[in-house]
């Protein structure tokens, strides 16, 4: 019952407009929300877990970080609107989950655009986070951290390996969402965006021939069962940033608002390390499970992003007039 009724008040649709918690003069306990759409055992669901129980520790109990993960407080539709009006106080999405409503922030997962690690490093804190942090804030919520999620992805298939951009013609793919899927069309592939937790079935159906993930998921889908090959490329990076309700996080004492920022700062570094060696062992255990993998070299990956980067950016573009190129610049320059 308490999750539907914060359901319908981040909707608006049934119960009056809840309030942020805020502290108060007295030192009050200050408690902070936090849905995200992660199974506890992902690598991002585990670092935001650290990031709640070491924040209660330098609050000395006083900052209580409840973090619901997979869905359990709010679908991960519902967590954008949730914080914005103040249901709870804070949530996770995936960058390119914004789509058309804040479509700069698509501009990471462009194909081959922002991949290189020494960059996904520099970019928490860089110019760049900070031109996207300052059009979430218009948004109505406030951005905490930036979770580097991924960078490598897997081309999955059954009949063939996928190696040239000639080989994607007529296949049935899944795509990611309507931007980036003008990179597979434009190869001649047929995408078909669909939830992760459908695409198993879909490939073992035949509705789809050939998987888009990244290589962890590819693991966790147990993709080696059904799929033969994977071409394994640095083909999007992927953020989750974790986002707060402004009014709740202003109200909040100075000391308090201090320790929840460093915790978020050292949350950001912690997962850079984890995030690769997560993939590191998604490979092996990929290839363990008896699926052939093609690591896409330098002259593969400049044939790929020749044919695929140049339709996304101008439907990127088209869909960012004002602030898009902006974006773009920002990332380059890292």
């Amino acid at each position: 019952m308490q999750r539907r009724n914060l359901l319908l008040a981040a909707s608006g649709l049934a119960l009056p407009l809840a309030q942020p918690r805020l502290t108060c003069a007295q030192g009050a306990a200050v408690t902070m929300r936090l849905s995200h759409q992660y199974p506890p055992s992902h690598q991002n669901a585990r670092i935001i877990a650290s990031f709640a129980e070491r924040v209660k520790e330098r609050s000395q109990g006083a900052i209580d970080v409840q973090v619901f993960p997979a869905e359990q407080l709010a679908k991960a539709g519902e967590n954008f609107p949730g914080v914005a009006r103040g249901a709870f106080e804070a949530a996770a999405a995936v960058n390119f989950q914004w789509g058309n409503t804040l479509p700069e922030m698509n501009a990471p997962t462009l194909p081959y655009l922002f991949t290189d690690l020494e960059k996904i490093k520099a970019f928490p804190g860089s110019e760049a986070a900070r031109f996207l942090e300052g059009l979430l804030q218009k948004r109505a919520v406030r951005n905490l951290m930036w979770l580097y999620t991924t960078r490598q992805a897997i081309f999955t298939s059954n009949a063939k390996p996928i190696v040239t951009p000639q080989d994607f013609k007529g296949l049935k793919i899944r795509g990611l969402n309507a931007l980036t899927d003008h990179a597979l069309t434009a190869v001649g592939a047929a995408p078909s965006s669909m939830p992760g937790p459908e695409v198993p079935q879909a490939l073992q159906s035949g509705v789809l021939d050939a998987g888009l993930t990244d290589v962890s998921a590819a693991v966790s889908r147990r993709f080696y069962e059904f799929q033969k090959f994977g071409t394994v490329t640095p083909w999007f990076c992927v953020f989750t940033h974790v986002y707060v309700n402004p009014r709740w996080f202003d109200g909040l004492r100075p000391e308090h608002r201090a320790i929840i920022e460093a915790a978020a700062g050292e949350a950001e570094q912690a997962q850079i390390p984890l995030t690769e060696e997560v993939a590191t062992k998604a490979v092996q255990e990929l290839r363990e499970r008896g699926m052939t993998l093609h690591m896409q070299g330098e002259a593969e990956r400049a044939a790929w992003s020749a044919a695929m980067q140049k339709p996304v950016i101008d439907a990127f573009l088209k869909l960012a007039p004002e602030n898009g190129q902006r974006a773009i610049d920002l990332l380059r320059a890292l």
